[in-house]
């Protein structure tokens, strides 16, 4: 079956009607070998790397929150992925030189057991000018070079600047000018949503799904967009001895979350999760054709982006009472060996909190 492209774009994700959340500010761009999420704080994150395939990669993520005045922060990261031959041999607190253009920039402090370093203001500053035109970046050690790539710098960016409002102030990073910062967009507080009470199972709800028959999942496969039609495959030929078969769980007296297999891949499932009427017109809600699990009001989406596991998404849906509202969703970056499980938190969308 078709695996759907990951979870990167949130409002294609929503579908219940409760949910004024899906107007939140966000946005997720990729150009080369950098990539921008901005999350609805309007706190923006653009994540750069090596260029695919390199022996020694490196990925730097710079971070800036909403609001005039605000700095850009930098964090680098280097690549570990399986065996390497200079990396192993690191030891376990070392320094990189950074060098733009050939000219030394000062030298960034690691830590062997996350390979994590933080750059200074200067280097930031340093960087940032560097990245709008084109430059050699490298990170070396005792004739080593981590080489980041400049391809699709400028235009993540200024996509950057253009979310935040900076365009023509001051402290653009792109397209610098003299509008006063007090016209910068504002930060805004992270998402707050009060889980809502969930109603005790009952005995029914077990078999409640193959009781109401095939119109309810005629009216399930109506909710699935055209370019879905070959999604849920058990709401079409359903079999009651599979395992993936349909299941209901109570959400309220009158109401009940409905869960089956949509997808699958060579390492990732997907799971249809619909709010419907205990009794007809079932008025089927679908939250999502991509869940992983649902567990005491939280329904909760992970995917790899490949088999290698080192780039995911995952996304988290929160019952409030009435229907289920995105509360995160979020990234770990390109798909570029930095580490298993990924290299940053990129997030769109995050609760109170998040944006700091």
């Amino acid at each position: 079956m078709r695996l759907p492209a990951l979870l990167l774009s949130a409002p294609l994700l929503l579908a219940t009607p409760a949910l004024r959340a899906a107007d939140l500010p966000q946005a997720r761009f990729s150009h080369g070998d950098w990539e921008l999420a901005c999350d609805n704080t309007r706190t923006c994150r653009a994540a750069g790397y090596s260029a695919d395939g390199v022996e020694l990669s490196i990925s730097v993520l710079f971070t800036r929150q909403a609001g005039p005045d605000q700095p850009v922060t930098g964090q680098v990261k280097i690549g570990r992925y399986g065996d390497n031959p200079v990396v192993d041999k690191l030891p376990k607190r070392f320094r990189l030189n950074l060098q733009i253009n050939g000219k030394a920039q000062g030298s960034v402090a690691f830590d062997n057991d996350n390979l994590l370093g933080s750059l200074d203001a200067t280097q930031v500053n340093a960087l940032l000018a560097a990245l709008t035109r084109k430059s050699s970046l490298e990170f070396v050690r005792n004739g080593d070079s981590w080489a980041l790539s400049d391809s699709g710098a400028a235009a993540v960016l200024l996509k950057m600047d253009e979310f935040q409002g900076r365009l023509g102030t001051p402290g653009a990073i792109i397209r610098r000018g003299k509008q006063p910062e007090s016209g910068v967009l504002p930060m805004l507080p992270g998402l707050s949503v009060k889980p809502g009470p969930l109603a005790p199972a009952r005995a029914g709800d077990k078999t409640w799904v193959k009781q109401q028959g095939p119109a309810l999942l005629k009216a399930l496969r109506a909710t699935l967009r055209s370019e879905e039609t070959d999604y849920c495959p058990d709401l079409t030929e359903p079999d009651p001895s599979s395992q993936e078969a349909p299941t209901a769980t109570r959400l309220t007296d009158t109401r009940l979350l409905v869960a089956t297999r949509c997808w699958s891949g060579a390492y990732n499932v997907g799971y249809g999760h619909w709010i419907v009427n205990q009794a007809p017109p079932y008025q089927p809600v679908l939250v999502t054709t991509s869940g992983s699990e649902y567990q005491a009001g939280t329904i909760t989406a992970a995917h790899k982006g490949r088999g290698l596991g080192d780039c995911w998404s995952s996304d988290e849906w929160q019952w409030d009472g009435k229907g289920f509202v995105l509360t995160h969703s979020t990234t770990t970056g390109m798909c570029r060996l930095i580490a298993p499980g990924g290299a940053w938190d990129l997030p769109t969308r995050v609760g109170l909190g998040g944006g700091e």
